[in-house]
């Protein structure tokens, strides 16, 4: 023939086909298949006291301890007042693409060896605070772990915060544990994973989970969690109330890590 001929989908000999039923002679028409549209999943809640495995990949198990409670309420107002009033609080200084500008909150740091982040140096101050001194004994005793340095950030309200970050230095060595200690303003702490190297950095599609931090609750981050996840305080609206965070963890001496 010297045109296109439409295929019959009626085949012949089907005795199947009811008399009345017409035969089609629609052409086959290829429909390229839709794409699978990818959601932003939403994020998991943890609130309540346990342990939980965030994930396992090559680098390890990535945990955390959520420990509610764990400075009973009226001693916990005591050690809030006591640090909020005694500790040497200052605001750093960033400079990043030639801009300067403040850290959106105060910080201290406690221990004999400096402390390195964000391309800052926190010089060493072995005088550690009484309330600080008890409070890490009290939480080494309860986590067998040893802490020999300490950051602490005051919220000044809810406009204060921390961007994304990982608490991987160098000089806190392979698979650091953090221990977090909450006092004051219960605030929001956001963690989400890290993407694959397929993801190109693509932060859209990845796990996220967010835990509320009350006050006087002890959060511990063990394993994988610095090397595969990410963690912030986001800025809040709702209330002018301050919040204390402190963060033990443990410096390497240079010959550790380098």
């Amino acid at each position: 023939p010297k045109g296109p001929v439409a295929s019959s989908l009626c085949p012949a000999g089907a005795s199947w086909l009811r008399k009345d039923q017409p035969c089609s002679q629609k052409q086959f028409v290829f429909e390229k298949p839709s794409e699978v549209e990818r959601r932003v999943p939403e994020a998991g809640v943890i609130d309540k006291p346990g342990v939980y495995d965030l994930s396992e990949a090559p680098t390890g198990i990535s945990r955390v301890h959520l420990v509610p409670g764990f400075i009973d309420s009226q001693e916990a107002d005591w050690m809030f007042e006591q640090l909020l009033q005694d500790i040497p609080w200052g605001q750093r200084t960033h400079i990043r693409q030639e801009v300067s500008f403040e850290e959106p909150r105060l910080t201290c740091w406690y221990g004999e060896l400096p402390y390195t982040y964000s391309g800052l140096t926190m010089q060493p101050n072995p005088n550690w605070h009484p309330v600080l001194t008890m409070l890490k004994e009290r939480i080494e005793e309860f986590s067998g772990y040893t802490f020999n340095s300490l950051l602490c950030n005051l919220y000044r309200d809810e406009k204060d915060s921390v961007d994304w970050h990982s608490d991987n230095e160098l000089s806190l060595g392979t698979n650091p544990v953090i221990a977090s200690l909450s006092f004051g303003a219960t605030r929001s702490f956001e963690m989400r994973k890290k993407p694959s190297q397929e993801e190109n950095g693509d932060y859209r599609f990845v796990e996220r989970l967010r835990i509320p931090l009350d006050h006087g609750t002890l959060l511990l981050m063990e394993g994988a969690t610095q090397e595969d996840w990410q963690h912030r305080v986001p800025k809040e609206y709702h209330s002018r109330a301050a919040r204390i965070n402190l963060t033990f963890r443990t410096i390497e001496p240079d010959g550790a890590w380098k």
